[in-house]
């Protein structure tokens, strides 16, 4: 039986907003890294599409043995907190580097710490709920991690306003960013409380345990789908590509961030009540739209037209994969399952960035997108039949 503390919710805000932190202190630097990476380190599209899928499945052996401490230990926090501080560190010391090779490892070690406080966050949050609210808390958490990434972009903007004749804007930027990751790591140690399992035995017993089919079937619709889900950094150089200012993207992923938290609660909410897959697939048309959109794009007003369209796909899929995962498989399995789920999707960017950089050399700065597109309506598809099938098989609804 899943533990069922007091105060859940306010630990689920609390989760929620060291997240907050969290995303200001990612989207404070992420909309200019590629720009940095290309036109001050002269680095290739093909290298950031490397190190971007490497920030991700760097992670994964990471995000799998992060889950297994958290079915086994009961301070979860600890590990999450261990994994924020890795990023803090790889994300400051950015300003330091100016080699291939050093932004290769630091942004390999930023990938560590994703992995270490993915899954006993997500851990954290589903034993913090119960089935009929867990749509909606995830969205909470989702929506003030969210809002954070509309903060980052905005304090950016102000950051290269105030730097735009300092030749070391970037430097700053990068050091700024540990600043949030601070208030982050109190936010852990001082708030953030592990609720109790019901008993000592339950934890012994649990990693022996084989998780459900149906969490192999949607991890596996969810890789379909990912080869073609190449990293967001691709839509700000596809962005920079049709015209827009340098100065304009920190306010274009800002509005991206604000539709994307704006509709995650209610969106998550809407789960609770017509089913998670079905919502998914919602989100996965408009990630279709929208990639196809970018594809196609050729003048600067639908850039910021189809960021704010692309916010619907996070809304709808983020939080609420994640409550999936939650009802698929009970409560003792969880930190496995979420480290299994998130190394799995963790893996597949590194293909689909290396085959998103390539597509753009090799073919146009539209292939990425159309490719994209494609993959996400056969992704469709699958679960839609999934969703048709999934009763041959039971849920751990709890």
């Amino acid at each position: 039986m899943e533990s069922r503390p007091n105060k859940k919710n306010n630990n689920v805000f609390f989760i929620g907003l060291l997240s907050f932190f969290g995303g200001i202190s990612q989207d404070i630097f992420l909309p200019i890294l590629p720009i940095y990476l290309t036109s001050v380190l002269g680095l290739s599209k093909e290298f950031i599409g490397l190190t971007e899928g490497l920030v991700t499945s760097s992670a994964s052996i990471f995000r799998i043995i992060a889950g297994f401490l958290t079915d086994k230990m009961e301070r979860k926090k600890y590990i999450a907190f261990l994994g924020y501080l890795l990023s803090m560190i790889g994300r400051l010391l950015l300003a330091f580097t100016a080699t291939s090779l050093g932004v290769l490892g630091l942004r390999f070690l930023d990938g560590i710490g994703k992995g270490t406080k993915d899954s006993p966050k997500d851990a954290l949050i589903a034993e913090s709920t119960t089935f009929k609210n867990r749509g909606m808390n995830f969205g909470i958490a989702r929506a003030l991690d969210t809002f954070g990434s509309v903060v980052g972009p905005i304090m950016l903007f102000g950051l290269l306003l105030l730097f735009q004749s300092n030749s070391n804007k970037y430097q700053y930027i990068f050091l700024i960013t540990a600043i949030p990751l601070i208030v982050t790591l109190l936010i852990i140690v001082f708030k953030v409380k592990d609720p109790k399992l019901a008993s000592k035995e339950g934890r012994e017993e649990k990693l022996s345990f084989k998780l459900p089919k149906n969490f192999y079937i949607f991890l596996g619709i969810m890789v379909i789908f990912g080869i073609g889900n190449s990293s967001d950094t691709f839509l700000i150089l596809r962005a920079q590509n049709i015209g827009a200012a340098i100065l304009s993207i920190p306010l274009i992923y800002a509005l991206f961030n604000f539709v994307y938290a704006s509709a995650s609660i209610p969106l998550g909410s809407l789960s609770d009540k017509i089913g998670r897959e079905r919502v998914i697939i919602i989100g996965w048309i408009a990630y279709a739209l929208s990639y196809l959109g970018f594809g196609l794009a050729n003048q600067t007003y639908q850039v910021w037209l189809l960021f704010a369209f692309y916010g619907i796909y996070y809304a709808t899929t983020e939080g609420v994969a994640k409550a999936l995962v939650a009802d698929i498989v009970e409560v003792n399995h969880r930190g496995r399952a979420y480290g299994l789920y998130n190394a799995i999707i963790g893996l597949v960017t590194l293909p689909a960035g290396l085959i998103a950089g390539y597509l753009w050399d090799k073919v146009n700065a539209s292939a990425p997108f159309i490719f994209g597109a494609i993959l996400a309506t056969l992704a469709t598809i699958c679960l839609a039949i999934f969703i048709k099938f999934k009763k041959k098989f039971s849920y751990a609804i709890n």
